[in-house]
Protein backbone atom coordinates (compact mmCIF):
# COMPACT_ATOMS: atom_id res chain seq x y z
CA UNK A 1 0.00 0.00 0.00
CA UNK A 2 1.05 3.58 -0.59
CA UNK A 3 0.12 6.89 1.00
CA UNK A 4 -2.31 8.81 -1.22
CA UNK A 5 -0.73 12.14 -0.20
CA UNK A 6 3.00 11.59 -0.74
CA UNK A 7 3.27 8.14 -2.33
CA UNK A 8 5.37 6.59 0.47
CA UNK A 9 5.17 2.84 0.98
CA UNK A 10 2.95 1.80 3.90
CA UNK A 11 3.04 -1.36 5.97
CA UNK A 12 -0.13 -3.32 6.80
CA UNK A 13 -1.64 -2.06 10.04
CA UNK A 14 0.14 1.30 9.87
CA UNK A 15 -2.12 4.17 11.03
CA UNK A 16 0.00 7.17 9.98
CA UNK A 17 2.31 7.78 7.03
CA UNK A 18 5.96 7.75 8.09
CA UNK A 19 6.91 10.46 5.58
CA UNK A 20 4.11 13.04 5.64
CA UNK A 21 2.20 12.07 8.80
CA UNK A 22 -1.19 11.74 7.11
CA UNK A 23 -3.66 9.41 8.79
CA UNK A 24 -4.08 6.15 6.94
CA UNK A 25 -7.74 5.33 6.45
CA UNK A 26 -9.00 1.77 6.53
CA UNK A 27 -9.78 0.35 3.16
CA UNK A 28 -6.76 1.89 1.45
CA UNK A 29 -6.29 0.35 -1.95
CA UNK A 30 -3.06 -0.62 -3.62
CA UNK A 31 -1.68 2.02 -5.95
CA UNK A 32 1.54 3.07 -7.56
CA UNK A 33 3.48 5.83 -5.80
CA UNK A 34 3.10 9.28 -7.31
CA UNK A 35 6.03 10.10 -9.60
CA UNK A 36 8.41 12.66 -8.15
CA UNK A 37 9.57 15.92 -9.66
CA UNK A 38 12.83 14.47 -10.97
CA UNK A 39 11.17 11.43 -12.51
CA UNK A 40 8.68 13.64 -14.37
CA UNK A 41 11.09 16.33 -15.58
CA UNK A 42 14.67 15.02 -15.82
CA UNK A 43 14.32 13.76 -19.39
CA UNK A 44 13.00 17.12 -20.60
CA UNK A 45 15.76 18.97 -18.73
CA UNK A 46 18.37 16.76 -20.41
CA UNK A 47 16.91 17.34 -23.87
CA UNK A 48 16.74 21.10 -23.28
CA UNK A 49 20.41 21.17 -22.20
CA UNK A 50 21.34 19.36 -25.41
CA UNK A 51 19.34 21.91 -27.42
CA UNK A 52 20.88 24.88 -25.60
CA UNK A 53 24.33 23.34 -26.13
CA UNK A 54 23.64 23.09 -29.87
CA UNK A 55 22.41 26.68 -30.03
CA UNK A 56 25.43 27.90 -28.08
CA UNK A 57 27.80 25.88 -30.30
CA UNK A 58 26.34 27.49 -33.42
CA UNK A 59 27.00 30.95 -31.95
CA UNK A 60 30.54 29.97 -30.96
CA UNK A 61 31.35 28.60 -34.40
CA UNK A 62 29.98 31.72 -36.10
CA UNK A 63 32.05 33.95 -33.82
CA UNK A 64 35.16 31.84 -34.46
CA UNK A 65 34.66 32.07 -38.22
CA UNK A 66 34.13 35.84 -38.05
CA UNK A 67 37.21 36.31 -35.88
CA UNK A 68 39.44 34.36 -38.23
CA UNK A 69 38.11 35.69 -41.54
CA UNK A 70 36.49 39.10 -41.29
CA UNK A 71 38.71 40.63 -38.63
CA UNK A 72 41.89 39.44 -40.37
CA UNK A 73 40.89 41.34 -43.50
CA UNK A 74 39.70 44.40 -41.56
CA UNK A 75 43.03 44.60 -39.75
CA UNK A 76 44.99 44.34 -42.99
CA UNK A 77 42.87 46.78 -45.04
CA UNK A 78 41.45 49.36 -42.61
CA UNK A 79 43.93 49.20 -39.77
CA UNK A 80 41.37 47.82 -37.29
CA UNK A 81 42.81 47.11 -33.82
CA UNK A 82 44.93 43.97 -33.85
CA UNK A 83 43.71 42.73 -30.49
CA UNK A 84 40.18 41.99 -31.80
CA UNK A 85 41.06 38.73 -33.53
CA UNK A 86 42.71 37.04 -30.52
CA UNK A 87 40.05 38.42 -28.17
CA UNK A 88 37.17 37.13 -30.28
CA UNK A 89 38.93 33.78 -30.78
CA UNK A 90 39.28 33.44 -27.00
CA UNK A 91 35.61 34.34 -26.46
CA UNK A 92 34.56 31.84 -29.16
CA UNK A 93 36.64 29.11 -27.52
CA UNK A 94 35.02 29.87 -24.15
CA UNK A 95 31.54 29.72 -25.72
CA UNK A 96 32.38 26.39 -27.39
CA UNK A 97 33.61 24.97 -24.06
CA UNK A 98 30.35 26.08 -22.43
CA UNK A 99 28.40 24.40 -25.25
CA UNK A 100 30.38 21.19 -24.76
CA UNK A 101 29.63 21.27 -21.03
CA UNK A 102 25.92 21.68 -21.84
CA UNK A 103 26.08 18.66 -24.17
CA UNK A 104 27.79 16.59 -21.48
CA UNK A 105 25.25 17.66 -18.84
CA UNK A 106 22.30 16.84 -21.10
CA UNK A 107 23.73 13.45 -22.05
CA UNK A 108 24.51 12.69 -18.40
CA UNK A 109 20.97 13.53 -17.30
CA UNK A 110 19.48 11.33 -20.00
CA UNK A 111 21.76 8.46 -18.91
CA UNK A 112 21.08 9.14 -15.17
CA UNK A 113 24.79 9.50 -14.45
CA UNK A 114 25.50 10.35 -10.77
CA UNK A 115 27.72 13.36 -11.62
CA UNK A 116 25.26 14.93 -14.08
CA UNK A 117 23.05 16.51 -11.42
CA UNK A 118 25.92 18.53 -9.92
CA UNK A 119 27.25 19.56 -13.34
CA UNK A 120 23.77 20.67 -14.41
CA UNK A 121 23.29 22.69 -11.23
CA UNK A 122 26.60 24.51 -11.78
CA UNK A 123 25.75 25.19 -15.41
CA UNK A 124 22.27 26.33 -14.38
CA UNK A 125 23.67 29.04 -12.13
CA UNK A 126 25.96 30.19 -14.96
CA UNK A 127 23.11 30.06 -17.48
CA UNK A 128 21.00 32.44 -15.42
CA UNK A 129 23.00 35.30 -16.99
CA UNK A 130 22.25 34.17 -20.58
CA UNK A 131 18.98 35.98 -21.29
CA UNK A 132 16.43 34.68 -22.34
CA UNK A 133 16.94 30.97 -23.08
CA UNK A 134 19.69 30.31 -20.54
CA UNK A 135 17.74 32.11 -17.81
CA UNK A 136 14.61 30.07 -18.49
CA UNK A 137 16.50 26.77 -18.63
CA UNK A 138 18.56 27.68 -15.56
CA UNK A 139 15.46 28.40 -13.48
CA UNK A 140 13.73 25.24 -14.71
CA UNK A 141 16.79 23.07 -14.04
CA UNK A 142 17.22 24.54 -10.55
CA UNK A 143 13.53 23.97 -9.81
CA UNK A 144 13.80 20.32 -10.84
CA UNK A 145 17.22 19.37 -9.44
CA UNK A 146 18.04 21.64 -6.49
CA UNK A 147 15.69 20.54 -3.64
CA UNK A 148 16.97 17.91 -1.22
CA UNK A 149 14.17 15.52 -2.20
CA UNK A 150 15.34 15.82 -5.79
CA UNK A 151 18.85 14.79 -4.78
CA UNK A 152 17.58 11.61 -3.13
CA UNK A 153 15.23 10.83 -6.00
CA UNK A 154 17.91 11.44 -8.66
CA UNK A 155 20.47 9.23 -6.88
CA UNK A 156 17.84 6.49 -6.51
CA UNK A 157 17.20 6.65 -10.26
CA UNK A 158 20.94 6.67 -10.97
CA UNK A 159 21.43 3.53 -8.86
CA UNK A 160 18.42 1.81 -10.47
CA UNK A 161 19.38 2.78 -14.03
Amino acid sequence: MFCDACGAALQPGQYFCGRCGKEVKQGMHLAYPAPGRVQQHVRLVGILWLALGALTAVGGVILLILANTLFVHLHQENGAPGFLRPLLTFVAAFILMKAAAGFVAGWGLLQHEPWARILTLVLSFIALFNVPFGTILGIYSLWVLLPAESEHEYHAQARAG
